[in-house]
């Protein structure tokens, strides 16, 4: 199951930044339940090797194209979002004091910690695009005006998974000109 959740994982990230077109420096967020990959419910059946085959798939290719991952904690780390220092530092995030562990933060949250350069937990992020694997609930940190972006995929291994990106909030009025070129 792991390949397949690994192939579905990488697929996904790589439609996603395509879709939202990332750039370098922007933040993606991913909330994970290993439990609903491994086809129970959340919270209880936390899988590590599910954890690790997602954070494996798409950890480099967010690396490659500069997009700094957020992964969002468990409710009992309160969502926390474990990030790099780098991006923590960039976004004036204070770091707060936990480390996740896959039965207080998640499993996904902790795969990606031990897979971190240099990482920290902070508490909250405007990220500009995310995924939520499982129903993790994502929404709080995404950037003011989410909008659903529909992909190929909707499943990695069990999960339902849902994509977003963000713009800039349309302002004015009747003589308001906007954009014609979306970001």
């Amino acid at each position: 199951m792991n390949d397949t959740v690994f192939c579905a994982a990488e697929a996904a990230v790589r439609e996603l930044l395509d879709a939202a077109k990332l750039s370098r420096g922007d933040v993606l967020v991913v909330g994970c339940s290993s439990s609903e990959v491994v086809g129970e419910r959340i919270g209880k059946n936390s899988s590590m090797e599910a954890a690790r085959a997602i954070a494996d798939a798409i950890m480099p290719i967010l690396a490659e194209h500069g997009v700094y991952l957020a992964a969002q904690c468990c409710e009992h780390l309160n969502r926390a979002l474990i990030v790099e220092r780098a991006c923590a530092e960039r976004y004036g995030l204070d770091p707060v004091w936990v480390m996740p562990q896959p039965h207080a933060g998640g499993s996904f949250a902790t795969a990606v910690w031990s897979s971190m350069t240099d990482p920290v937990a902070v508490e909250c992020i405007r990220a500009h695009a995310g995924m939520d694997i499982g129903g993790t609930l994502i929404g709080m940190h995404l950037r003011r005006v989410a909008v659903p972006v529909r992909l190929s995929l909707n499943r990695i291994g069990e999960a339902s998974v849902l994509f977003a990106r963000t713009r800039p909030a349309y302002v004015g009025g009747p003589r308001a000109i906007y954009q014609t070129d979306e970001p």
